[in-house]
């Protein structure tokens, strides 16, 4: 699954368009490296997103084509936040 879908249904990000255009901005990094939309996620991928100060990253769990909102969080695991002092 592309990451910025799997953002989308796993909502970490609302919408797709939304996922594409962070991706695009390089604000999305899977093991350390920043990747582009149609990068392909696989279970065990470390993913970091980075919204203005604060960095998430989260650990994929499964990958599910459709999730209902309550199960969403079941498709990864919160790593670590991490917020940047301005």
């Amino acid at each position: 699954m592309r990451i910025d879908k799997f953002l989308k249904v796993s909502r970490l990000i609302k919408r797709r368009a939304l996922a594409k255009d962070v991706t695009d901005s390089e604000r999305i990094l899977v093991n350390n490296r920043v990747v582009k939309p149609s990068y392909q996620v696989k279970v065990g991928d470390l993913i970091s997103i980075i919204f203005g100060t604060k960095t998430i990253v989260v650990r994929v769990l499964k990958i599910d084509n459709s999730t209902k909102k309550e199960d969403a969080t079941s498709m990864y695991e919160f790593v670590q936040e991490i917020k940047e002092e301005v």
